[in-house]
C-alpha cells in the first residue's frame, strides 16, 4: 500500500463516500463482502452519505448492495442518472445528444463491435451477443453477470434510435484488445461525447458532460458539501475524474488503467477488503 500526504488526509473531515462496485467494493467473485459491508453501514450509522458510483445500470444493481443500510444515492451508467437507493427515483439525469447515438450506430457497423445500450434504467443487447455468451461465455468478462443484467431484443441498433433522446450509456464490446485499440480512435472522435472505460475490452459512450464526477459534484451541491469532504474509492479509468474530485481519492490495490497515478491513497485490493480498509482508516478513525 502506497500513501501520499498522509496527516494532511487524515485532518479531511470526511462526510460523502462514493464507490464504484465492480473490481472496488465488490470481490473477483461479484460478491459483497461481510466486511465491506460492516464498514459501509458503520458509516452510515456515524451520519455519512454513502453514495454508489457504477457504471451499472439501476436495474442491475444486486440486491445484495441494495440490502446494505445506510446507502443513500445511487450514481449509475457511469453518472448518466442518480437515484434515489431504496426507491429507484430519478433526481438527476444527463443523456448523449442523438447526434452522437447516431454515429454510435454507424461506428457499431464500421468497427465489428457488440454494443450495449442503456435506457431508463436498464441495458440492453442484440439477442445474437446475449446467445452467444449464453452458449460459449465469455473470456474477456463475466458471462453470469451479462446473462443476469443484459435485456435481448432482436435489433438493439434500432432501439437505441428509436429512442435516440433518451440513451443513458452505450458501450462498445469487442472480442480482443487488438479490435479495441483499431477503434479506439474512432469512437473517440463521436462529437460531444465522453469517452471512458470500465473494463479492458470496452469502449463507453457518455453524454457530453455525462462523469461519475459531474454526478457527484451535483450531488455534493444538492447536500450542501464540499469535494474536500468526499471520499471516493475506484479501479479502473472511468473512476479517474471522481478520484481527483475527491478530498481523498482512493485507489484500490487491484486498480489499472493509470488510475492510481491519480488517487492520493492505495488501499488493499478488491479481493482484501480494501474499501473497508479505507473507510476504518479515514472516516470511522479506527
Amino acid at each position: 500500500m502506497a500513501l501520499k500526504n498522509e496527516t494532511e488526509l487524515l485532518s479531511r473531515n470526511i462526510k460523502m463516500v462514493a464507490l464504484d462496485l465492480d473490481g472496488t467494493t465488490f470481490n473477483s467473485a461479484g460478491d459483497l463482502s461481510e466486511v465491506n459491508a460492516k464498514a459501509l453501514e458503520e458509516a452510515a450509522d456515524a451520519g455519512i452519505h454513502i453514495v454508489v458510483a457504477s457504471g451499472r445500470s439501476y436495474a442491475s444493481l444486486p440486491d445484495q448492495i441494495k440490502s446494505v443500510r445506510g446507502i443513500e444515492f445511487a450514481i449509475t451508467s457511469n453518472g448518466a442518472h442518480v437515484n434515489r437507493m431504496q426507491t429507484g427515483e430519478q433526481i438527476y439525469s444527463d443523456f448523449l445528444d442523438p447526434q452522437a447515438v447516431r454515429e454510435v450506430a454507424r461506428l457499431k457497423e464500421v468497427t465489428g463491435a457488440y454494443i450495449e445500450v442503456f435506457i431508463d434504467g436498464r441495458a440492453y443487447v442484440d439477442q445474437v451477443y446475449y446467445d452467444e455468451v449464453k452458449e460459449h461465455g465469455c473470456d474477456y468478462r463475466n458471462a453470469e453477470y451479462v446473462l443476469w443484467s443484459r435485456r435481448p431484443v432482436p435489433d438493439v441498433t434500432a432501439l437505441m434510435l428509436e429512442h435516440s433522446s433518451e440513451i443513458e450509456n452505450v458501450n462498445f464490446i469487442y472480442e480482443t484488445l487488438d479490435k479495441l485499440e483499431d477503434a479506439r480512435p474512432l469512437v473517440s472522435a463521436i462529437p460531444d461525447a465522453t469517452i471512458t472505460s470500465s473494463f479492458p475490452n470496452n469502449l463507453e459512450v457518455g453524454g457530453p458532460h455525462t462523469s461519475k464526477k459531474s454526478a457527484l459534484t451535483w450531488l455534493l451541491a444538492e447536500l450542501g458539501l464540499e469535494p474536500d469532504e468526499l471520499m471516493c474509492c475506484g479501479d479502473a479509468p472511468n473512476d479517474i475524474a471522481m478520484i481527483e474530485l475527491a478530498g481523498i481519492g482512493v485507489a484500490v490495490g487491484n486498480a489499472w488503467g493509470g488510475l492510481k497515478d491519480h488517487a492520493d491513497y492505495i488501499t488493499g485490493s478488491n479481493d482484501d477488503d480494501g474499501v473497508a480498509m479505507a473507510i476504518n482508516k479515514f472516516v470511522l478513525n479506527k
